[in-house]
């Protein structure tokens, strides 16, 4: 087509847009001229057969056609929207029938294992505390009594930022800010999400939660955090499960253990789930280290406390036998729905 028979295709089609009544209408003049197999893509196509005198005020019409088109759709829309043409040819909107609504979603299973600890925990007297996820050194690491060689404080174990500040690697530094803004005595668990530069594997996220526990008064003892963990134990896994407590050793308490739970699978007998040993690590604790308080300024000779933290993602693993860390995070509705 040549530009006059562009310039008469154009003026039809506005003409079709203007007698078109319903959205349905409207849609189909577009189909005629715009959609992949219209008029305006069959002129476009044509464009090289033409001479290179004819080609240029062709190409233009062309680009006249598609714009004063798509002003006319537009235009006329609007005025179907405002009421000044009647309805689609389809069938009208009855607000007087039920609606379909989606479903209600459930909990997530990690907001669930948070939820019940913070139960738990509250029938011990424990109250919630909360920090930021963008912490400073001095509270993540040196108020906790964190060498300078720990590896933690490398940049490749730890989100640094360039002012110093870091994405925090544990919610202990919220015990830190707590215990400066609040005298004891003192009970207060931090649920929270941390991060390190772990690379994404069954067990391992660099993005996870974790709810860490703070107990602070005077004559605090061992068996206080012994007998608050194994209520704890037995509160979300079942009366029937086992508890254990190996030495080991955390920069920030003195001593310190390792809380071991039973298998949920086998029961403590052995499997693939504990390596044979009957045996799931669950939580890092012990007495915190006086150091600790010496930051914060409480006075060793006068008060004492343990401390404890879990990974909640653990927990849920545990709890619900999911197998790897990166089901609780894919959003796949068919895991997620179980939890309902």
């Amino acid at each position: 087509m040549n530009a006059t028979e562009i310039e008469t295709a154009t003026a039809e089609a506005l003409s079709d847009v203007e007698a078109a009544q319903t959205v349905d209408a409207v849609e189909a003049v577009r189909i005629k001229y715009l959609g992949r197999k219209g008029l305006l893509p069959t002129v476009m196509k044509g464009l090289k057969a033409l001479t290179p005198e004819e080609r240029g005020p062709a190409g233009r019409a062309a680009n006249t056609f598609k714009q004063s088109l798509n002003s006319a759709l537009g235009e006329r829309l609007a005025g179907m929207q405002d009421g000044d043409v009647v309805e689609s040819n389809l069938s009208p909107f009855d607000a007087t029938l039920p609606g379909q609504w989606r479903g209600i979603g459930s909990q997530h299973p990690i907001s669930t294992i948070i939820r019940e600890t913070v139960v738990i925990f509250a029938r011990l007297g424990f109250t919630v505390a909360e920090g930021p996820d963008i912490e400073t050194g001095y509270n993540n690491f040196d108020a906790l009594n964190t060498p300078e060689h720990h590896p933690s404080k490398d940049e490749l174990d730890t989100f640094w930022f360039e002012n110093g500040d870091l994405l925090r690697t544990q919610t202990s530094p919220v015990q830190i800010r707590t215990m400066k803004s609040t005298p004891p005595p003192l009970s207060i668990i931090t649920p929270g999400r941390c991060y390190r530069r772990d690379t994404m594997d069954a067990t391992h996220s660099a993005n996870f939660h974790q709810i860490e526990g703070l107990y602070v008064a005077t004559d605090v003892s061992l068996a206080d955090l012994k007998g608050a963990l194994a209520y704890f134990a037995r509160e979300m896994m079942g009366p029937d499960v086992g508890v254990r407590f190996r030495p080991h050793f955390f920069p920030f308490t003195e001593p310190s253990v390792e809380c071991d739970f039973t298998c949920h699978v086998c029961a403590g007998k052995g499997c693939r789930v504990c390596k044979g040993s009957g045996w799931i690590e669950i939580a890092g604790a012990g007495m915190v280290d006086p150091r600790v308080f010496e930051h914060v300024g409480y006075d060793p000779e006068v008060v004492s406390g343990y401390a404890f933290g879990m990974g909640v993602e653990r927990i849920a693993m545990v709890k619900y036998g999911v197998p790897d860390i990166r089901m609780l995070y894919e959003n796949d509705l068919r895991f997620l729905h179980q939890f309902a």
